[in-house]
C-alpha cells in the first residue's frame, strides 16, 4: 500500500496562507480595521501608523465594542456577528462578513486589542503574539475598540521583504484613510504619521462638505454634482440609483485617476461602472479619465461582494441596469452642468431682437439629415460643416414636437422650445416649458458634424510610397486580428513576411501624420483595451481633431429658422449636450433654479 502524499496542514501554516490573501500590506490591515470600526457603529475613527505600518497600526473606534466572549470569539476563523446563515450571503449590508480579517492579522504580527461594552464597567485587554494567545486580563478603557498591530510580517520575513519604501506605505495607507472618509463622511477620521497628524476631518453634515475638506475648494470647482432623477415614472422605474460628483468635461485628461466608487457605501471596483464611464463621458483628445465620486445605491441581494479576498471588486446581477443608470446619470449631469469658470460680473451682452413671429414648438428630431440622400454622395467636411443659412422669417409658426425617449437615454426635460434671441458673443437662447436653454451653435455644429462623419466610411489617402512597418510578436498579432476594422477607419493595411506589414492608405484626415507613427499609437491602444473598441475611439479621435480645426474661430449670427433647424439635428445626436473637445453645447437651467434665484417662491 502506497504511502499517502497529502497531508492536512497545521493549523498555524494554514493561518499563515490564509493570512496572505486578507494582508497583503500594512493598508490592508487598516482597511479591515476600519471597516470593522464602521461595522460598529463607531462615529469617530483614529487610525496611527509608523514607519508606513511596518513597526505599528493603531485604530481606534468608539463603536459598540465586544463583550470578552466576543473578543475571544473574534480571533477564530470564520467566526462572525454579520452573518448567520446561508440567506444572509444574499443580503449582505456590512462591510465585514467573513469573519477571518482579526485571526489572519493576529497570525502574522504582534497583536493587541482593548475593548469596553456601553453597559459594562470594565474593559477586556487580549494580545495575541504570531497567531499564539499571550496574555488577557481585565483593562480599564472607553467605550468602543483599540487594536493595535506591531512588527507586521514579523513571522514571515519572506513577505516583509516585498513590502515598498516607508513612503509609499504610507501612502497606501493614506489612500485607504481618504476612500473610507468618502464612503461615510458622517463620522469623524483622523490620521496620525509617526505621532504626528495627518488628517483631520470632523463629521460633515453632506458628501460635498466631506469632499472639501478633503480636497479644497479648487478641486471642488472643478467637479458638476449628479442630479437626482426627480419623482415620476423614470425615476419609479430604476432600481439603480446614482449620485455623487463627476469631472466637468472640459477639465478632464487622460492621466487622471482620482475615481472613487462606491456600491451601497462599499469602496469597491466594478468592470459595469467602469465601461459606462468610459463609453459615456465626452472625450477630449485621447481618452479621458474624470475624476468622479460616485455612489450605486441598490438592493443588497442585487450585489455579489463575495467574489474577491479583500473584498474590492463586486458584480451586479443586472449589469445591464447598472451601465444604464450610471450612463444616464453622467448624460443627466452634462446636460445641467454649470460653466466651468464662474464670471465674477455679468458680461455686458447685445441681445438681437427675434423676429416678430411665434415660435413656438413641439419638438420631435426628424432623421439627422434633412437634405435628399438620394442625391447625395459622401459629403466632404466642408460641405457637413456649412453653417444654417439665415433665412426670412416666415409669417406661420414653426411647429415641431419634442420626442422624449422612454429608456432615457437622450430624454431632455422640456417637451417644447421657443427661440428668443441671440446674444452678441452669439449665443442662442430658447425658452422651454421647463426653463432656460442657453446653446454655443460653434459647439451645436460641430457635434452634429461629428455624429455626421463618425457614422461614414472613413475616405482613405492612397501613399505616394508605401511604407513598411515591423512591429513584434503581440502588436503583430493584434493588428492581423483587426485588419477589418482598420480597413474601416480608412487604413489600407497588409501583412509583408514576418510580423512586418505594407501600408498602401491612410485615413484622408490623418495624411499629415506619418503612417508608421499612425500604427504604432494604434497598437498602444489596441494593446490597452481591445480591438473593436479601441479602433473605434482612436477613430473617433481623429474625427474631433478635424472637425474642431474646421469650426476654429467661427462665430456667425443665425435666424430662428437656422436655430430650429440646428437644434433638430442636435437633439437627434447621440450626445447633445457636448462638443467632441468636451465643451458644453447647452446649458439648461430649471424654473425652478431661476425661481431660487430670483427668491421667488
Amino acid at each position: 500500500m502506497s504511502k499517502s502524499c497529502i497531508k492536512v496542514l497545521p493549523i498555524h501554516v494554514a493561518n499563515k496562507i490564509s493570512a496572505g490573501e486578507v494582508v497583503e500590506r500594512p493598508a490592508s490591515v487598516v482597511k479591515e480595521l476600519v471597516e470593522n470600526a464602521i461595522d460598529a457603529g463607531a462615529k469617530n475613527i483614529r487610525i496611527s501608523i509608523a514607519q508606513g505600518g511596518k513597526s505599528l497600526i493603531s485604530v481606534q473606534d468608539d463603536g459598540c465594542g465586544m463583550s470578552k466572549d466576543d473578543a475571544l470569539l473574534s480571533l477564530e476563523r470564520q467566526a462572525t456577528s454579520k452573518i448567520t446563515d446561508e440567506a444572509d450571503i444574499e443580503n449582505i449590508s456590512t462591510l465585514g462578513f467573513r469573519g477571518e480579517a482579526i485571526p489572519s492579522i493576529a497570525s502574522v504580527s504582534r497583536f493587541s486589542m482593548t475593548t469596553r461594552l456601553k453597559e459594562n464597567d470594565e474593559g477586556f485587554f487580549l494580545q495575541v503574539n504570531a497567531g499564539a494567545l499571550a496574555e488577557t486580563r481585565v483593562a480599564g478603557c472607553p467605550v468602543g475598540t483599540l487594536i493595535e498591530v506591531k512588527d507586521l510580517f514579523c513571522n514571515v520575513p519572506g513577505r516583509l521583504k516585498f513590502l515598498k519604501s516607508k513612503m509609499t506605505e504610507e501612502s497606501h495607507v493614506r489612500h485607504v484613510y481618504t476612500v473610507h472618509a468618502l464612503s461615510r463622511p458622517d463620522i469623524a477620521f483622523s490620521l496620525y504619521v509617526d505621532g504626528r497628524e495627518a488628517g483631520k476631518l470632523p463629521a460633515a453634515a453632506s458628501l460635498a462638505e466631506r469632499m472639501h475638506d478633503l480636497f479644497g475648494a479648487e478641486f471642488m470647482e472643478s467637479l458638476n454634482e449628479i442630479p437626482l432623477v426627480e419623482s415620476g415614472e423614470q425615476a419609479k422605474s430604476e432600481k439603480v440609483k446614482v449620485t455623487g460628483f463627476i469631472e466637468k468635461p472640459s477639465l478632464a485628461c487622460p492621466t487622471r485617476r482620482d475615481q472613487y466608487i462606491f456600491v451601497n457605501s462599499r469602496p469597491a471596483t466594478a468592470p459595469s461602472i467602469a465601461y459606462a464611464i468610459r463609453e459615456t463621458y465626452p472625450r477630449r483628445q485621447g481618452e479621458s479619465k474624470p475624476a468622479a465620486v460616485l455612489f450605486i445605491e441598490t438592493s443588497p441581494s442585487e450585489v455579489d461582494v463575495n467574489v474577491h479576498p479583500m473584498k474590492r471588486e463586486v458584480r451586479f446581477r443586472d449589469n445591464n441596469a447598472v451601465i444604464s443608470a450610471v450612463a444616464n446619470a453622467i448624460k443627466r449631469t452634462i446636460l445641467f452642468s454649470k460653466p466651468a469658470t464662474i464670471e465674477k460680473a455679468p458680461p455686458e451682452v447685445f441681445i438681437q431682437p427675434a423676429p416678430q413671429v411665434s415660435e413656438e414648438t413641439n419638438f420631435t428630431p426628424p432623421p439627422l439629415a434633412t437634405h435628399d440622400q438620394s442625391k447625395e454622395v459622401v459629403p466632404s467636411l466642408a460641405q457637413i460643416s456649412t453653417p444654417p443659412k439665415i433665412a426670412t422669417p416666415q409669417p406661420q409658426p414653426i411647429e415641431v414636437e419634442l420626442k422624449i425617449s422612454s429608456d432615457g437615454e437622450n430624454a431632455k426635460p422640456w417637451r417644447w422650445f421657443k427661440f428668443l434671441a441671440q446674444t452678441q458673443s452669439g449665443y442662442i437662447l430658447l425658452e422651454t416649458d421647463a426653463g432656460i436653454v442657453t446653446v454655443n451653435p460653434t459647439a451645436a455644429r460641430e457635434r452634429i458634424v461629428y455624429e455626421q462623419m463618425r457614422d461614414m466610411t472613413m475616405p482613405t489617402q492612397p501613399l505616394l510610397i508605401p511604407e513598411t512597418v515591423a512591429l513584434s510578436p503581440a502588436d503583430s498579432a493584434r493588428i492581423t486580428s483587426s485588419l477589418k476594422t482598420l480597413e474601416s477607419m480608412g487604413f489600407s493595411i497588409e501583412p509583408f513576411g514576418k510580423n512586418t506589414f505594407k501600408i498602401d492608405a491612410v485615413p484622408q484626415i490623418a495624411s499629415n501624420i506619418s503612417a508608421s507613427a499612425l500604427l504604432s499609437t494604434i497598437c498602444h491602444d489596441l494593446s490597452e483595451g481591445g480591438s473593436r473598441n479601441s479602433g473605434i475611439r482612436w477613430k473617433e479621435e481623429l474625427i474631433a481633431r478635424s472637425v474642431a480645426r474646421s469650426f476654429a474661430g467661427s462665430h456667425q449670427k443665425i435666424s430662428a429658422e437656422g436655430a430650429v433647424e440646428m437644434m433638430e439635428e442636435l437633439c437627434s445626436c447621440k450626445m447633445p449636450y457636448v462638443c467632441p473637445r468636451g465643451k458644453s453645447v447647452m446649458i439648461f437651467t430649471s424654473n425652478r433654479e431661476l425661481d431660487r434665484k430670483f427668491d421667488r417662491r
